[in-house]
């Protein structure tokens, strides 16, 4: 979305067209991966000679671990049994992509996730969600745009929204970009579009209400041998206003501006059959704070 329009998150005047589509997006949160521990033993260390209270004091702390691990991963606990990073922005001093301990949604609605968490790391986490779906390449045909418009946007923002949508979306711009009137790509190419969120960073937080930027990198393009648009990558942020609405977030109000963007690797760029390979065979996440 553009700065100086709210509601048409193509990056132009409602109705416009960009070259970039990209700057359709109109929100973000960090992403982390939690890997398991290690066994911090070496497997060839001498072992010493147990007596009867090491063996029970190793057995009490095995009988912990495995209820310690049943606990985690048991779905619906409460508020009180998450961990001091589960509410709000995480333990205090703690860095800002240390693990939070905030369990993954577990709920879709289609191809998107939902049922976020009521709290500032929810409304991260959809950002997130939401900028994917907003930055696809369903975005580009007429129904399944219209279902990700009335999944992410409150259902006031989605009706302002649908006919510029419907503008910028044009036959013509369509067209620059290699696809047909329905948004199909040619047979024997395939067109890319994706959003991957890089982190998210929460401006405001009022309960019901929160501001939401989400940095992420994007993949646009045309992949086949004719293709004039090939694909290529482009650094955005988009900044959600969001609103607690029917038990999850809600997209009131979206801006986009570029960057950050860093220097270009040195890697050469892969052949188009590559990149279509690469994109049938690496799904996307869903992305939880």
């Amino acid at each position: 979305m553009s700065p100086g329009d709210e509601h048409d998150y193509r990056g132009k005047d409602q109705g416009g067209r960009s070259d970039d589509p990209y700057s359709t997006l109109g929100g973000t949160r960090q992403t982390r991966t939690r890997l398991p521990d290690g066994d911090p033993g070496h497997p060839h260390a001498r072992r010493p000679v147990r007596n009867s209270r090491s063996l029970v004091t190793v057995t009490a702390v095995v009988v912990l671990l495995v209820a310690a691990i049943a606990i985690a991963n048991r779905g619906g606990g409460s508020e009180d049994a998450a961990s001091p990073g589960a509410k709000g922005r995480g333990t205090a001093g703690s860095a800002p992509t240390a693990p939070t301990g905030t369990k993954p949604v577990q709920g879709k609605n289609g191809t998107i996730a939902s049922g976020f968490a009521h709290d500032e790391q929810g409304a991260q986490s959809a950002a997130a969600n939401y900028a994917v779906a907003l930055g696809s390449a369903e975005m580009f045909t007429k129904e399944s745009r219209d279902r990700i418009l009335d999944t992410v946007y409150s259902p006031a923002a989605a009706d302002k929204l649908r006919a510029p949508q419907d503008q910028a979306y044009s036959t013509e711009f369509l067209a620059h970009l290699g696809l047909d009137p329905e948004g199909n790509a040619p047979e024997g190419s395939t067109f890319i579009s994706r959003t991957v969120p890089v982190g998210t960073k929460v401006l405001a937080y009022e309960g019901d209400t929160a501001k939401v930027s989400v940095w992420y990198t994007g993949l646009v393009g045309m992949s086949g041998q004719d293709s004039t648009k090939p694909v290529s990558t482009t650094w955005k942020t988009w900044t959600a206003q969001l609103s607690w609405s029917g038990g999850d977030w809600r997209v009131t109000a979206a801006s986009e501006s570029d960057g950050p963007a860093p220097v270009p690797g040195d890697v050469a760029a892969s052949k188009s059959d590559t990149i279509s390979k690469a994109v049938e065979e690496y799904g996307g996440f869903t992305y939880a704070r």
